[in-house]
This record gives structure tokens, sequence and C-alpha cells, in this order.
């Protein structure tokens, strides 16, 4: 099987830095799917309270026959539970939902820069943490001024920064502020949700290669260093995703694809988004 690295965060805990998403993987399909997932090799499951498949994810991964301990497994919390005693309580059910007596690393979603006082629901987190019942706590899609305020104003780094990154945004300003501060990048929607599939450069660079255009997109991510967990519900393609190894790209290959950051984004932006569902 491959080896997949892992990466150490700043709290000592080792992440592999290949998993598999479940982000818009209907609940009804999150089994099969991650079972699939599990049975490839990967040993890192993401999934968030907001895509509702939780239980589907731990369903999965007890079938799987896999000791807990071997997987590492990722959750966000809700935006709807940003107040202290709300996030609490929504942890607490995250993990009856999986169906675990810990989490490996546990996110805010999304800032909501105008619904309520982030700083104060990492603080929240950080209370989470101190019960022992997570062992690392990050957010997502937070900006360099999001982070300002929580490193300024709490006494924890967060582990990971889970943004969008892709060769059409590569964030490069974002990511080199978690690396100045130790904070790990993960990169959501990594393929641009297809977009970038049937870009020539990419083509180019997979004709020489004989990989396909996510191989390298996925190569490309692994070799700047981002954590990254592609989805499919497809088990080729989930074995494809998983098949980036065995190859290396050039320093030009990774210019290139760099090159094609337009600052494009398939998902929201941070600074204005502030939905509740």
């Amino acid at each position: 099987m491959t080896a997949i690295p892992n990466i150490t965060l700043n709290d000592g805990t080792a992440i592999p830095q290949l998993g598999f998403g479940v982000f818009q993987v209907k609940p009804e399909e999150t089994r099969n799917a991650t079972l699939a997932a599990l049975e490839t090799g990967y040993r890192h499951i993401d999934t968030a309270e907001m895509y509702g498949n939780e239980k589907q994810v731990g369903e999965a991964i007890r079938e799987s026959g896999i000791k807990r301990d071997d997987i590492f497994v990722t959750s966000k919390l809700n935006n709807g539970f940003h107040a202290r005693g709300d996030a609490l309580r929504a942890f607490d059910q995250t993990l009856e939902d999986l169906g675990f007596e810990y989490l490996d690393l546990f996110l805010i979603h999304w800032p909501l820069p105008e619904v309520g006082d982030y700083v104060d629901t990492w603080k929240a987190m950080e209370e989470i943490a101190s019960s022992g019942r997570v062992r690392s706590i990050g957010v997502s899609n937070f900006q360099p001024h999001h982070l300002n305020r929580v490193l300024d104003e709490t006494n924890t780094v967060p582990s990971v920064n889970q943004i969008e990154v892709h060769p059409y945004l590569t964030q490069d300003d974002v990511r080199a502020f978690n690396e100045h501060h130790n904070i790990a990048t993960e990169a959501w929607s990594p393929i641009a949700q297809g977009k970038v599939l049937d870009d020539d450069v990419l083509k180019d660079i997979a004709g020489r290669h004989g990989k396909s255009t996510a191989q390298v997109t996925l190569r490309w991510h692994i070799q700047r260093g981002d954590i990254v967990f592609p989805k499919s519900v497809t088990r080729s393609r989930v074995e494809e995703n998983f098949n980036i190894f065995d190859f290396e790209l050039a320093e030009g290959d990774m210019e290139a694809i760099s090159g094609l950051n337009r600052d494009e984004r398939t998902g929201a932006d941070p600074d204005t988004f502030n939905y509740i569902p």
C-alpha cells in the first residue's frame, strides 16, 4: 500500500497529507464512498456538521474494521453554533453522530464576520480542546486579518487553516501567512470543482507524465506542502486520486501550474459570507 506522507501540526499531531473529503456527498452515498476510500488506503477523512453526513462517515469507519486510532477524522462547527454554549453542544452532537469518543481535528467552518465575534467562538474551541476530546483545533476560510485577531486575543494558535486552493486560486498570501505562523494549509476544492481539468497547461504536463490532469493538480498541491482531500463517489476516481506518489513534478511544471492563478473562487468570499443554514 502507498505510504501517505504525514505533516506534523504545531501541536505535535501528525496528519496524513492526502485525505478523502465528503463535501457535497449525499448522506446515502457517504458510507459506500468512505468505505471505498478506506479500502483504497486513505486514512484521513474530512467531514463537517454542515454536510449532514457525519453519521455515515462513522458507520463506514466502524464497518471498515480499521482501528479508530489509525484514521484521522476532521469535522467542522456549523455556522449556527458560534455562541459558546451552542458550540459546546454542537461538538457533543458531532461525537454522538460519528459514534466516537474523540475527534482528531475540529474547525470553525467560517468566520462569519458580520454574524458574531469569531474570537469568542475560538475561545469556545479552546474550551473544547481542554476537555481532551479533540486532538487539534483549527479554522477554515479565515483570512490573515481574521487570524491576526485570533493570535492577538487568545492563547492558542490554530493548527490548520482550511481554505479554497487550486491552480486558479493559488492563495499565495494566505498560505505565506499560515506558514509564517506555523499554521498548516489545507486545500478544499483542490481541482476547482473540475474547472481546471480541461486546462491546456495541465493537459500538457499530464500527457508528459502519463497521468490525469486531476493527478497532476493533486501532486502540485502535495509538493507545495498543502494538505489535500479530493472527493468522489466513483471508486475508480477515488483510486486515481490516491495514486499520486509515483511521480514528481519538475520545478518548471510547478511554476507553470502556479502561473495559472486567476484569483478565481468556486466558493464564497470569507469576508462577505455570513450564511447560517
